[in-house]
């Protein structure tokens, strides 16, 4: 009975959207938002495979309780996407998640996935408690069938070890993992120590998630960056306000704006957005909060791309955001980064007079610098 039950839902609500993904995928192409990528529309069909896969687990948890007596429900298998950066996986991650029937699902940047893991862990530890994997693959597998993560990386033995334990347990709940990654499961882990540990932890990922690669060599940001006009605009005003909004669109292929947290000696910097290797922000959030060097370069890791609107005249009178501002640009010009901004003036005109505007003449320097197109095709330290 179940089974023909699934065969009459497959061969009608499910044939029926069973191009859903690639019918959107080429109506953006239609409308000159993307250029159509080979590669891109082939890793469209593994997500659509998985699409109509959990479409069954929605149909099922929505039958009556006598059927689900008579048969577990459809098994669910993850995917596994990796590729280098800037060709479309987020984007297409996207695409999927937005499509998703169900709102049992969450979306997670990677960073963000470890945070909610290791706060967990803290409280639980603190009511003295046991078996804390067990409990937090329970509490997400009530809340979610899908859970996606966007930019997974594993460089400590540590978390591998946690993440083998929690993977586990969400594969065994029949919980659906869609992540997105930098690289294959086999190198995730290159040159660390105990590797044979992390290599248990490999094999769950290649067990029990359909690897997929985006094998393209168009990498669509360097693209756009290559092509701009401008990367430092001015004045403010509502066409820069439209200047960063464009940019980011551009170079996120359009994805929402997510606040970002990471945690710096202790403490949580808070972020307008981010996005793969992409940070939206603004010369308030960086330079007039109490930050210092250790938030800057971290940034300057993390990040291959800073947006940062609305950056203001300085003088002596805004001295510490000025330092701050320096201390920032200096941390960015390090690592290769690359700074999209808006700004009140022209670089050689945001410090010209009073205390502190000769050590500026260096930050002024190196905004002009960080302008040019060989800056801009450097790679990111």
């Amino acid at each position: 009975m179940l089974k023909r039950y699934f065969q009459k839902v497959s061969q009608s609500d499910t044939s029926s959207k069973t191009h859903l993904l690639q019918n959107i995928y080429l109506k953006w192409t239609d409308e000159k938002r993307i250029h159509i990528d080979n590669a891109q529309v082939e890793l469209l069909k593994a997500l659509q495979i998985t699409l109509d896969n959990i479409a069954l687990c929605v149909e099922y948890l929505h039958m009556p309780l006598l059927h689900k007596i008579n048969a577990p429900p459809p098994k669910q298998k993850s995917l596994y996407i990796y590729g280098d950066v800037g060709r479309g996986k987020s984007m297409l991650m996207q695409l999927f998640y937005e499509n998703c029937p169900t709102p049992k699902k969450k979306r997670y940047h990677y960073s963000q996935f470890m945070c909610d893991l290791h706060a967990f862990s803290h409280e639980f530890t603190k009511l003295n408690k046991t078996e804390m994997i067990a409990a937090y693959a329970k509490k997400l597998s009530s809340e979610f069938i899908l859970i996606c993560i966007d930019e997974f990386y594993v460089t400590d033995i540590a978390d591998a070890m946690l993440l083998e334990r929690l993977f586990t347990k969400l594969f065994e709940r029949n919980l659906t993992l869609v992540v997105t990654s930098n690289r294959h499961p086999n190198d995730l882990y290159r040159g660390g120590i105990q590797k044979e540990q992390f290599l248990i932890f490999t094999k769950l990922l290649l067990n029990n998630a359909t690897i997929v690669a985006l094998d393209t060599h168009t990498d669509y940001r360097l693209s756009y960056l290559k092509s701009a006009q401008q990367v430092f605009y001015y004045p403010l005003g509502d066409s820069a306000d439209q200047f960063i909004k464009t940019t980011y669109d551009q170079l996120t292929e359009k994805a929402p704006i997510t606040p970002y947290s990471v945690e710096v000696l202790g403490r949580t910097l808070s972020l307008t957005s981010a996005y793969q290797d992409i940070l939206l922000t603004s010369f308030n959030e960086l330079c007039e909060q109490p930050l210092g060097s250790h938030d800057y370069h971290l940034i300057a890791q993390l990040f291959n791309v800073v947006i940062m609107a609305n950056i203001p005249k300085l003088s002596s009178e805004k001295r510490n955001e000025s330092k701050r501002f320096m201390t920032l640009i200096d941390a960015l010009y390090e690592h290769n980064v690359k700074l999209i901004c808006t700004a009140d003036s022209p670089a050689e005109d945001l410090y010209l007079d009073g205390d502190g505007a000769f050590e500026f003449r260096r930050t002024v320097s190196r905004l002009i610098e960080m302008q040019a197109q060989n800056y801009l095709d450097s790679v990111h330290n």
